[in-house]
């Protein structure tokens, strides 16, 4: 199932777009632009790293029953090669689920060359009143 996008002033400040969010799993891209780079000339590592944690929260929360939110616990990213410009994707699936906590992945890519992965861990709780 496919859920509504609401508002993420985050990922619209960086052009960040999902083209699916589906119970566990997702699709997120964004066009590189000058405002992301860093002074080397290449993409900030902390714009790929918000591609993934967006993303995994993106396969995670079509997974949530009424009232769950999920927070990210941690990610650890590798990053392979830098990126200079066009588009980036992210393709983000859940690797286990369990009621608390949900372990994902993510690869990261520029045109067909895989740029980084990443494996995260978030949190599924219900707030307190």
């Amino acid at each position: 199932m496919e859920i509504a996008a609401a508002p993420h002033p985050f990922a619209e400040l960086i052009g960040l777009e999902f083209d699916h969010k589906r119970a566990g799993e997702s699709l997120c891209r964004l066009r590189v632009s000058e405002a992301l780079m860093n002074p080397q000339g290449v993409v900030h590592g902390a714009v790929l790293y918000a591609l993934a944690d967006t993303g995994m929260g993106g396969a995670l929360y079509p997974t949530l029953e009424a009232g769950q939110l999920c927070a990210t616990i941690e990610i650890k990213i590798s990053y392979f090669r830098p990126v200079r410009g066009g588009e980036v994707r992210c393709h983000s699936r859940i690797s286990h689920r369990g009621s608390r906590v949900a372990s994902l992945e993510s690869e990261i890519q520029a045109g067909e060359v895989l740029v980084a992965k990443a494996s995260g861990s978030f949190s599924i709780f219900t707030p307190r009143a």
